[in-house]
C-alpha cells in the first residue's frame, strides 16, 4: 500500500501533541492504513504504543464500558508518553469520556471513525477545542497512479470516472471482481451500516431514497424536491423522513453538499445546495447497460480532486448562470466549469457563456475530457487527463 503523504504531512506535526487526533471518513477509504503508517513511524522511536480496533475487540463494544477501556490503557502502557490508537471508536458508547481522561495522562491519542458525529457537540464540549480533525477520502487519481504502479496494473482516467478510488477495489484483477467488491461495499457501508446505526425501520423506503440521491450526484437536490419525487414512488413518506435519511448519508460521509455564492446577495445561500458523492462508484453501480453518467461523474471527480488539494468550494451564481465551482485557496480565486465535452457548439456556448461579464481578475478555467485545446484569450482549458496529474490549478 502506498504512503499517503498528502494526509500524513498534515498529521505528523501533531504526533506528540496532547491534542486528540481525529481521523474521519467514509468506511474503507483508507483510515486504518493511515493509522498503521503513523504507528510504524512512531515505533521507530518508542514501543510505548497501544492499538485497539473496536470492530474486532468485541469485548469493549459489547460491554460499552468506558472504565474498562481506561483500565486497559493503564494496565498496558509503559512509563513516559504513550501513543494510543483507537480504530472505529464510534462503536464504543461514551468513548468521549475515556479520551478526555486519557489525554491528561501523558497519552497522545489518535482515533478514527466513519461517522461525522465523532465531532458532536458533546465531544466538542468535553474537549473544549483540544482536538484536531482530518478528513480522509478515497484515492484521487495521482494516488491511484502510484498504487497501480505498485500493483503492476493500469488504471485509466475513464476507469477512474466510472469505478472511483476506493483502495480495496484495485486488488481485483477483473471487472467482475471490481463490481462485486463495490456492490458489497455499497451494501455494507451505505445500506446495512446506516440501517443498523440509525435503527431505520422502513428499509425499503430508505434504500429507494438513498439510490435516488446517489444516482443524482453533482446536481441541485433538496429534501423537498426529493420528497416531491418520491411521494409518487413510496407510500406514507414524509418530508421529515427524507431529511433524516439525507442526514444519515452526510453523517456517514457518503455525500457532501456545497452551497451557492450569489453575486446579487454578495453572500453564501445556505438554502441552495448541490450534492456530491464521496466516490463516483455509487452512481456507476446503478447504471444500466453500461450507460454510465460520465458527465456528472466528471464534475463529481473534479469536486473530489479540488477538495483533496485544499480548495474551499462554492457553486457560483453569475447573474443567473451557474458556474460549477468558485474555488478559493491561499487568497486566490478560480472559476471552474466542468463538461465532458464541448465539441458541440451548443455545449461550448453554454459552458463558456457562464463566464460572461466576469472580470479577468480571477482565472477562469474549463475542464473537459476533450483532447483538443479549447482555450481562449480569457478562459484556460485544462484536459481532464492533465488536471488529475497536476499539483494545482
Amino acid at each position: 500500500m502506498i504512503i499517503r503523504n498528502d494526509y500524513l504531512d498534515k498529521i505528523r506535526g501533531f504526533y506528540d501533541s496532547d491534542l486528540v487526533k481525529v481521523i474521519t471518513g467514509v468506511r474503507r477509504c483508507g483510515k486504518s492504513v493511515i493509522l498503521e503508517t503513523i504507528m510504524t513511524e512512531i515505533s521507530k522511536k518508542t514501543t510505548n504504543i497501544l492499538y485497539l480496533n473496536f470492530e474486532r475487540n468485541s469485548d469493549y463494544v459489547r460491554a460499552g464500558d468506558v472504565e474498562s477501556l481506561i483500565k486497559y490503557v493503564h494496565d498496558n502502557k509503559k512509563e513516559g508518553k504513550c501513543y494510543c490508537f483507537f480504530d472505529e471508536i464510534q462503536e464504543v458508547s461514551n468513548w468521549q469520556k475515556a479520551v478526555k481522561d486519557l489525554r491528561l495522562e501523558n497519552c497522545s491519542i489518535f482515533i478514527t471513525g466513519s461517522n461525522s458525529k465523532l465531532l458532536s457537540s458533546e465531544f466538542l464540549t468535553l474537549l473544549s477545542g483540544r482536538f484536531v480533525s482530518f478528513r480522509i477520502r478515497p484515492f484521487v487519481y495521482k494516488e491511484i497512479a502510484e498504487y497501480s504502479k505498485e500493483l503492476q496494473i493500469e488504471v485509466t482516467p475513464t476507469d477512474y470516472l466510472i469505478w472511483g478510488g476506493f483502495p480495496g477495489r484495485f486488488q481485483n484483477t477483473s471487472l467482475e471482481g471490481t463490481k462485486a467488491y463495490l456492490h458489497d461495499l455499497e451494501n455494507t457501508i451505505v445500506v446495512n451500516d446506516l440501517i443498523k446505526r440509525y435503527k431505520i425501520k422502513k428499509e425499503a423506503v430508505f434504500r429507494k431514497i438513498v439510490s435516488y440521491i446517489l444516482v443524482n450526484n453533482a446536481r441541485i437536490l433538496s429534501a423537498r424536491s426529493i420528497y416531491k419525487y418520491m411521494k409518487n414512488e413510496v407510500e406514507n413518506i414524509s418530508l421529515a423522513t427524507v431529511l433524516k435519511y439525507i442526514s444519515c448519508l452526510k453523517e456517514g460521509y457518503i455525500i457532501d453538499e456545497i452551497n451557492q455564492y450569489s453575486t446579487k446577495a454578495k453572500k453564501e445561500l445556505s438554502f441552495y445546495q448541490k450534492t456530491y458523492n464521496s466516490d463516483v462508484c455509487f452512481n456507476s453501480l446503478k447504471a444500466q447497460n453500461n450507460r454510465f453518467d460520465l458527465d456528472h461523474n466528471l464534475e463529481n471527480a473534479v469536486y473530489n480532486e479540488l477538495l483533496f488539494r485544499g480548495y474551499d468550494l462554492k457553486v457560483f451564481d453569475n447573474n443567473g448562470k451557474e458556474i460549477d465551482f468558485m474555488a478559493t485557496k491561499d487568497n486566490k480565486k478560480y472559476f471552474v466549469q466542468v463538461a465532458y465535452s464541448v465539441v458541440e457548439q451548443k455545449t461550448y456556448n453554454r459552458e463558456l457563456g457562464a463566464f460572461a461579464s466576469l472580470d479577468n481578475l480571477n482565472q477562469k478555467i474549463l475542464i473537459t475530457c476533450d483532447d483538443v485545446d479549447f482555450s481562449t484569450s480569457t478562459v484556460k482549458h485544462i484536459k481532464f487527463k492533465d488536471f488529475i496529474m497536476s499539483a494545482d490549478l
